[in-house]
C-alpha cells in the first residue's frame, strides 16, 4: 500500500520536474496542428537604426513602439534594439547601413536617399501632391507598395510604410515673406523634392538630421528651416530660434516614412514573424499619424499663447511660383529609368482619381461643416 502511494507520489514529482524544465527553456514554437513543441524558439536580435533623435516625440518613439509591439506580439522571438541617430550610425547613412547588414532594420524617409534613387522621394511625400490618407490609399490598395518593393529590390532592402505626420508646417523663418523676391538667396533646411523646388524659385535648399537643425537656425548657418509640425517642432524648441512660423506645407502634404527590413534577414524569418512585422509596421503608420492629429493643436496654441510665435500664411503669388515649380520638378524625376515613369504614371493617376472624389467628398465635407 505504502509503496504504491510513494510510486505515485514520484510520478508526480517527475512531471512537475518535466513541466518546471521546459518552463525554463523560454518561449516555445507552435507545430503546424496548434501543439507546443518542446523545442525552445528561435530569438531573433536585430538592431533597429533610425534617423531621428533618440525617443524625440512622434517620430522618435514609432520605433521604438514599433519594436515593443513586434516583442510581445511575437513572445519574445523578435527582440529589436532601437538606436536613434548618430548611436549606431549617421542619420543619413541608415539606407547603405541597413543594406549591408550593419543592421537588420531601419526607420526614416525616403526622401533622404534621392540623391542615390532620384524617384524614391515618390514614396515619401511630394510637393503639392498626396496627403496621409492618399497616400495610404496608393501604397496599399493602388500598387504603390509593389512599385516601391521593386525599387528597393537591386539594394537588398524591403521596404514598407511606417508613419506618418499628416500635412505638415511651411516652416520657421527668421523674416517675413511677402513676395518672391523674399525666397531669393534663402538659405533653408529642406529635404526631397521641395528642395529642388525651393532651388528653382531662388532658395538655396540644404540638408542636413533633424538633431542639427535647432543650432544652424539659431547660430544664422541657415535662414529657415522646415520639420514638422507644431508637435515635432515644439519639443525642438525651433520657437526659441525663429520668429515667424508658415502655413501651408505645400513641400510635404503626406510625409510617408518608412521601415526598411535587410531582404537577407527578412528570409531568414518564418511566416508568421514576417506577418508580425507587416502588420505592426501598419499599426504604426496609422498610430503616428493619429496621435500627431491629437497633438498638434494644443501645440500650436502653446507655441502662440505661450511663446509669442507669428503664425503666418504664405502668399498667394509665393504658392503660385512653388506649385509651378513643383509640377516640373516632379515631371523630371519621371525621366530617370522605365521604373521611375511607372511610378510617376501611378502616382500621378491615383492622385487624378483620388483628387476628383475628395473633391466632393473629404473637400466638400470639410467646407461646409
Amino acid at each position: 500500500m505504502l509503496n504504491a502511494v510513494f510510486r505515485r507520489i514520484g510520478s508526480s514529482l517527475l512531471l512537475v520536474g518535466a513541466v518546471s524544465l521546459l518552463a525554463g527553456c523560454g518561449p516555445s514554437a507552435p507545430t503546424e496542428g496548434g501543439a507546443v513543441s518542446a523545442q525552445p524558439a528561435q530569438v531573433y536580435r536585430w538592431k533597429l537604426i533610425t534617423t531621428w533623435p533618440k525617443n524625440l516625440p512622434g517620430l522618435g518613439t514609432a520605433p521604438e513602439r514599433l519594436a515593443d509591439k513586434l516583442r510581445v506580439m511575437s513572445n519574445g522571438r523578435l527582440d529589436i534594439k532601437v538606436f536613434g541617430a548618430d548611436e549606431l550610425v549617421g542619420a543619413f547613412e541608415v539606407f547603405d547601413a541597413v543594406a549591408q547588414g550593419t543592421a537588420e532594420m531601419g526607420h526614416g524617409a525616403a526622401y533622404y536617399w534621392r540623391g542615390k534613387i532620384p524617384v524614391a522621394a515618390m514614396f515619401s511625400t511630394v510637393p503639392f501632391g498626396m496627403n496621409a490618407q492618399e497616400m495610404n490609399g496608393w501604397l496599399h490598395y493602388g500598387g504603390g507598395l509593389e512599385l516601391w518593393q521593386e525599387l528597393y529590390e537591386p539594394f537588398g532592402l524591403v521596404p514598407l510604410a511606417c508613419g506618418n505626420s499628416g500635412v505638415q508646417m511651411a516652416g520657421w523663418f527668421n523674416k517675413e515673406i511677402n513676395s518672391l523676391a523674399d525666397l531669393q538667396g534663402l538659405k533653408m533646411r529642406i529635404p526631397g523634392l521641395g528642395g529642388e523646388v525651393l532651388k528653382r524659385a531662388g532658395g538655396v535648399p540644404v540638408s542636413m538630421p533633424g538633431s542639427d537643425v535647432f543650432t544652424a537656425l539659431q547660430t544664422g548657418v541657415i535662414d529657415a528651416t522646415e520639420w514638422v509640425g507644431p508637435y515635432n517642432d515644439l519639443a525642438l524648441a525651433l520657437h526659441t530660434a525663429a520668429k515667424y512660423y508658415y502655413y501651408p506645407g505645400w513641400h510635404e502634404p503626406g510625409p510617408t516614412l518608412e521601415a526598411i527590413v535587410n531582404k537577407e534577414a527578412w528570409e531568414s524569418l518564418p511566416q508568421d514573424l514576417q506577418t508580425m512585422i507587416e502588420v505592426a509596421t501598419r499599426a504604426i503608420n496609422d498610430d503616428m499619424l493619429s496621435e500627431f492629429t491629437a497633438r498638434n493643436n494644443a501645440a500650436l496654441r502653446t507655441l502662440i499663447d505661450e511663446h509669442g510665435v507669428e503664425l503666418r500664411k504664405l502668399p498667394e503669388d509665393v504658392i503660385a511660383e512653388l506649385k509651378k515649380a513643383a509640377d516640373a520638378v516632379v515631371a523630371e524625376t519621371a525621366q530617370e529609368d522605365e521604373l521611375s515613369q511607372r511610378i510617376y504614371d501611378s502616382y500621378m493617376g491615383f492622385l487624378k482619381d483620388v483628387r476628383a472624389y475628395h473633391e466632393i467628398s473629404e473637400t466638400a465635407y470639410v467646407n461646409v461643416r
